[in-house]
C-alpha cells in the first residue's frame, strides 16, 4: 500500500463506527526470568516479575479497531466474577470502545493466563465454559446487536467457539443492514448464512474443508469447496508470510502476497488483520485496498510482543520503511533503537554496542565489527556525526558525509542497527542502550573506555577487539594524497 493511499484511508477510518461481537477474553500474562528446576518435579520455576492483563478475543479484534482511530461497540459475554469486573476495567479504560456486555452467571469470563520467560511461552491456563448462550441469555444478545448495530458502518463477528455466536445471534447481525465479516474457528461456514466475507487463517481452512492449503493451488481448491458448503459471498483465508487470498463467488481466486517480515509474536495477529479490514470496508474502501490495510496492519503487529495493537502513526512508518533498501531499515534514531532492544531482549538475545567514525571503511574495520558481533548477538554502532567527526579529526574530515558512512556500515551482515549521534561521546546511547557487552579496540585500555563503568555496574562487560596492524583512515588517506602528488 502506498503512503498517499494509505494517509487518505486513515484519514476516511476517524470516527468510523463499527460493532465487534463474539467471544470476549481477559489475557493475563505473567513476565518472569527461570533460572532454576523445581526439586519437587522436572519443571521450571518461574520468578515472577510482572504482569500484564488486556481484553483477548473479541476484545482484542474491539482495541485494535479503536487503536487505529475507529469508535467501536464491543457486545459479548461476561460472568459474575472478578474477571468481569477486570474487563469492564480494560473497557473504561480505552478511549474509543463502548462496553455492551451480558452477564451469564452460570459461566465464568473467559481467562487466558499464560506464563512467559524469554520471549516464551511456558505455560497457558485457561479458564472458560464453551457451552452456547441459550434462553434468555442469548435474547439479551440478540436484542443488544438490534439496538447498537443501528448506523454502524459493519459488523466484526469474532467466534472463538465459546458460546456467544450462536444461530440467532448471527441471524441478529446479516438482519442489521450493513457488511458482516466473520473470523471464524468453527468446522463449518454454513452456519453464518450469506454473511459478507467469512476469515479464516489457511489452517482453519483446511479443518473447515478437509483438504491441504499449502500452496496457491490448494488453496484455491479448498476455497472452491468452502464456497460449496456454505452462503457466504466472500471468504478471505490468511496465510501468514505467504499473503492472503480472496474467493468472491463467481470469480476466480486473487492472491495477495505481502512482504516478508520478522515475526515476534504472531497471536492476535488474525484479530489485528479483521479490525483493519472491517475497519476500511466500513469506510467503503474497495476490498484490495482493505485487503492491502489489513495486511499492512498484521505485519507491524506480529513484530510486537503479545496481542498488540497498532497505531495509524505505525503504519506510516511501515509504509514508508517497506520502500526502503535493507541497509536503510537498520538506521535509526535513539528512540528506534531502545524499540529494537527491547525487542530484542524480550527475545533474550545478547545486546553489544561499539561506536566510531569509520569514516573510510576499510579491512581493519571489518575484521574490528566481525569481532564485535562475534561476542553479541546484536550489534550495535553509534556513528559520529560530521561535526562529531570534524571536531575529533580535525579539518577534512570526515572525508565521507554522515548518510554515506551509515549506509556503509548498515550494508554490512555482522551490524544490526546503526545510530548516530552528534554529541562529543557516545555515553547517552550507552544509557539508553544498556548493552550487555561494549566493544572498543584494543588500541584504548578498558578504563579509557567510555561508559565502561556504566555497563559494568548494571552487570555487563567490556571487550577489547583486536586492530589489523597498518589499517586506519589516517593511513587510507596519506595513501590516497601520496598517490595525487606523483
Amino acid at each position: 500500500m502506498d503512503l498517499s493511499t494509505l494517509q487518505q484511508l486513515l484519514s476516511r477510518l476517524s470516527g468510523q463506527r463499527v460493532v465487534c461481537v463474539g467471544d470476549l477474553m481477559v489475557d493475563r500474562f505473567v513476565y518472569g526470568s527461570v533460572t532454576r528446576v523445581s526439586p519437587e518435579a522436572p519443571i521450571p520455576v518461574l520468578a515472577r516479575e510482572r504482569e500484564l492483563v488486556m481484553l483477548g478475543g473479541a476484545g482484542n479484534v474491539a482495541r485494535n479497531v479503536a487503536a487505529l482511530g475507529g469508535d467501536v461497540a464491543l457486545i459479548g459475554l461476561v460472568g459474575g466474577d472478578a474477571e468481569r469486573h477486570e474487563a469492564l476495567r480494560l473497557i473504561g479504560d480505552k478511549t474509543g470502545i463502548e462496553g455492551f456486555l451480558v452477564t451469564d452467571p452460570d459461566r465464568p469470563t473467559t481467562l487466558k493466563t499464560r506464563f512467559v520467560s524469554g520471549g516464551q511461552q511456558l505455560l497457558r491456563v485457561d479458564l472458560e465454559h464453551s457451552h452456547p448462550a441459550t434462553g434468555d441469555v442469548e435474547q439479551r444478545l440478540v436484542r443488544t446487536i438490534a439496538d447498537v448495530a443501528r448506523g454502524a458502518g459493519a459488523i466484526l463477528l469474532s467466534d472463538y467457539g465459546k458460546g456467544v455466536v450462536t444461530d440467532a445471534v448471527i441471524a441478529a447481525c446479516r438482519a442489521a443492514g450493513c457488511p458482516v465479516i466473520v473470523d471464524s474457528k468453527a468446522r463449518s461456514f454454513l452456519r453464518y448464512g450469506a454473511v459478507d466475507v467469512i476469515k479464516p487463517n489457511a489452517a482453519e481452512l483446511a479443518y473447515a474443508t478437509g483438504l491441504p492449503t499449502a500452496t496457491n493451488a490448494e488453496i484455491e481448491a479448498a476455497l472452491a469447496h468452502a464456497l460449496s458448503l456454505c452462503e457466504a459471498k466472500a471468504i478471505l483465508v490468511t496465510r501468514a508470510a505467504k499473503g492472503i487470498s480472496l474467493a468472491v463467488r463467481g470469480q476466480a481466486v486473487v492472491h495477495f502476497p505481502t512482504a516478508a517480515r520478522e515475526v515476534f509474536d504472531a497471536s492476535g495477529a488474525g484479530d489485528t488483520t479483521l479490525a483493519a479490514l472491517g475497519l476500511a470496508l466500513a469506510a467503503d474502501a474497495p476490498m484490495a485496498e482493505a485487503i492491502a490495510f489489513g495486511m499492512l496492519a498484521s505485519g507491524v503487529a506480529v513484530g510486537k510482543a503479545g496481542t498488540a495493537t497498532v497505531l495509524p502513526e505505525e503504519l506510516i512508518e511501515a509504509a514508508l520503511t517497506a520502500h526502503m533498501a535493507p541497509a536503510e531499515h537498520k538506521i535509526v534514531t535513539p528512540e528506534r533503537m531502545a524499540d529494537e532492544i527491547a525487542r530484542w531482549r524480550a527475545k533474550g538475545l545478547r545486546v553489544g554496542f561499539t561506536n566510531g567514525c569509520f569514516d573510510i571503511l576499510h579491512r581493519g574495520h571489518v575484521t574490528y565489527l566481525n569481532q564485535a558481533r562475534s561476542w553479541c548477538d546484536r550489534l550495535v554502532v553509534g556513528l559520529n556525526s560530521d561535526r562529531s567527526v570534524k571536531a575529533l579529526k580535525g579539518e577534512g574530515r570526515p572525508v565521507n558525509d554522515l548518510e554515506g558512512r551509515a549506509m556503509v556500515l548498515a550494508g554490512l551482515g555482522c551490524v544490526d542497527l546503526v545510530v548516530p549521534f552528534d554529541e562529543d561521546t557516545p555515553i547517552r546511547l550507552i544509557e539508553a542502550a544498556q548493552p550487555e557487552v561494549l566493544i572498543k579496540g584494543a588500541d584504548y585500555s578498558e578504563d579509557q573506555v567510555v561508559g565502561g563503568d556504566l555497563v559494568k555496574a548494571w552487570g555487563g562487560e567490556v571487550r577489547l577487539a583486536q586492530i589489523v596492524e597498518g589499517y586506519s583512515t589516517t593511513a587510507a588517506i596519506a595513501r590516497m594524497t601520496a598517490k595525487e602528488t606523483t
